[in-house]
């Protein structure tokens, strides 16, 4: 048995689906190879966007969970937008169907400003109360938040203050700047209080992790200090045997995962829609590929742009399904939020789009991290957000090659970026926080 405890306070937890839950999983999945005991703290009774069960395979075998119910309003917000109990949560600001945007806007209001953080924020004082008890009772060496959702930091908070245990707050998003940040309807007041308890989490955790360079640099400038950065990754085991897997026939364009309006990438299309009527061959190959929890928004563009018709649409996939069709399609699309915090923008889809060894075509700043990180490991091109004619190149570059039979990466650099080197550096991290 491992010889330290690390309590790691998480919403997201198998059966759970989607991004959120990965980051976590995983490290614990390898924590006991660096010597740490993994103890897991998530709600009893949370409402998912989506469930996987695949991804329980990946649960440690006889790793302690601790379940404590929570409260969320998301019972009131069905009954006050209409929506039916078996409909399934979406991610922000992320409808698959129009909706009724008065109701919509009230409901925007009544969570941005009676909920801070966010709509977890209930859970923060039961949980308080639950794992003093625990901890008092049992050993542990020190504690993990990670968000979003934020609220759970404010657990930590309270739990240094009142045990003066050591405490880990990690972000695998920002708070203030995330992307959808400004589309929340805050009142002045509920603005400086988000403001307020962000730095309060940024200046009382012994150590902060982020995923990338550039969410470093910003918590730094805002008063943030001792702080670390651990990207995300992708696992081995899960690309295991796919080596030989053969790509899709079409020339697939394909994003996997979810698909919010803000992210909605119109150059894409209007790039794309002249090559069907300009180049030659192009709509005979031409497939594009959206899986996971799409806007209706973006459907309608589709539409706008006559390229509905060569789309092949499917709501979200087990993980180990999405690992396959990352394997199988010509070319990955990465499409990154034209919002303020762009350049540090790093989900865990991008990693296992670099284990998946596909041309990555990616739209973003050229001077961020996923810029860089395609640089750094030869994985893929990436335009600006307005340069339709670099986007064009890029695309009818990497058509050519497929056209050739030639459409492929030579990736290198990727060892850092496995979870079991990640969690590596994660225990260094715990190991230097506890002595």
């Amino acid at each position: 048995m491992p010889g330290k405890k690390v309590l790691i306070i998480t919403y997201y937890w198998p059966p759970c689906g989607g991004g959120g839950v990965q980051r976590w999983l995983k490290f614990s999945k390898y924590l006991r190879l660096f010597d740490w005991e993994p103890v897991i703290y998530t709600p009893e009774n949370p409402n998912y966007p989506v469930k996987d069960e695949s991804l329980c395979k990946d649960i440690p075998n006889g790793i302690t969970v601790l379940k404590h119910p929570i409260w969320e309003p998301y019972g009131l917000y069905r009954l006050f937008t209409g929506r039916k109990k078996s409909q399934g949560l979406t991610a922000a600001f992320t409808s698959e169907k129009k909706e009724n945007k008065l109701i919509e806007n009230i409901s925007n209001w009544v969570r941005s400003n009676f909920f801070i953080p966010d709509a977890r924020v209930r859970w923060v004082n039961t949980s308080v109360k639950y794992l003093s008890g625990y901890l008092k009772e049992n050993n542990v060496d020190i504690v993990v938040t990670t968000g979003p959702p934020h609220s759970l930091h404010l657990i930590g908070l309270k739990l240094k203050k009142r045990l003066k245990i050591k405490w880990l707050a990690d972000f695998r998003d920002p708070w203030t700047n995330i992307d959808y940040y400004k589309e929340l309807k805050l009142s002045k007041w509920a603005d400086k209080k988000h403001h307020r308890l962000e730095k309060k989490v940024l200046q009382n955790a012994h150590k902060i992790v982020v995923v990338g360079n550039n969410m470093k640099a910003e918590f730094m400038e805002y008063g943030g200090s001792n702080i670390e950065v651990i990207t995300n990754g992708f696992d081995m085991d899960d690309v295991k045997g796919m080596d030989q897997i053969r790509q899709d026939k079409k020339f697939s364009l394909a994003h996997l995962g979810v698909l919010m309006k803000h992210r909605n990438p119109v150059l894409l299309w209007k790039v794309i829609n002249t090559l069907v009527k300009e180049y030659s061959g192009f709509s005979q190959d031409l497939e594009i590929k959206l899986i996971g929890n799409i806007d209706f928004e973006i459907i309608e563009s589709l539409k706008n742009f006559g390229l509905d018709k060569y789309l092949i649409k499917e709501g979200y996939l087990p993980h180990d399904k999405i690992i396959l069709i990352q394997r199988q399609s010509q070319v990955l699309l990465l499409l990154i939020n034209q919002t303020g915090n762009a350049k540090g923008m790093l989900t865990g889809k991008f990693f296992e789009y670099l284990a998946a060894k596909r041309p990555i075509l990616a739209i973003g700043p050229l001077d961020g991290d996923v810029a860089e990180i395609l640089k750094e490991t030869n994985s893929g091109i990436i335009s600006g957000f307005n340069d339709d004619k670099g986007l064009r190149k890029n695309i009818i570059q990497y058509y050519e090659l497929y056209k050739k039979g030639e459409l492929n990466v030579s990736s290198k650099n990727l060892d850092k970026f496995t979870r079991e080197e990640l969690t590596y550096k994660l225990s260094n991290v715990l190991n230097n926080i506890t002595g």
